[in-house]
């Protein structure tokens, strides 16, 4: 990870939210989610805000990195979703390395729409050896399937 790079990142972009993205579309899709999701309200949805948000940042640092050694991936995402974001909307994406550790930043990140301030917070993210993140992954496949008998889900 280039360190000095990742240090200077800085952001603003626009962001258009889709139809697809509201609680109610979101949950509609989960198994959880199903039997209320035409309940909630057609607004997007926390959890695909904070992928929008992450993706971002993922983006930025993954300019910093070697891909062909480095993975950027997600350690902690800290957030408060301040207001309703109705679809069509576009959101101003604004965000900043606010840390940096050694093989990791930590961004702040904030979006407004034409009203309000409507999400804020952290996302911190690892530049991780991309065969040792490969490693892990595949022992623990092995390890669920061992406990499962050998039968893959």
């Amino acid at each position: 990870m280039n360190q000095q790079g990742v240090s200077e990142i800085c952001f603003e972009e626009t962001y258009a939210v889709s139809h697809d993205q509201t609680a109610r579309s979101l949950f509609a899709r989960l198994p959880h989610g199903r039997e209320h999701a035409q309940q909630l309200i057609e607004c997007l949805a926390t959890g695909y805000l904070v992928a929008v948000v992450e993706s971002v940042c993922i983006r930025e640092m993954q300019r910093h990195v070697d891909s062909t050694v480095e993975v950027v991936v997600g350690r902690t995402v800290r957030i408060e979703h301040r207001g309703p974001v109705p679809p069509s909307t576009r959101l101003r994406l604004r965000g900043w390395v606010e840390g940096l550790g050694e093989r990791s930043a930590t961004f702040r990140v904030q979006a407004h729409d034409d009203h309000e301030l409507v999400f804020e917070g952290t996302v911190t993210l690892v530049a991780a050896h991309r065969a040792s993140i490969e490693s892990r992954i595949a022992a623990k496949v092995d390890a669920l399937e061992t406990a499962r008998g050998g039968q893959r889900i």
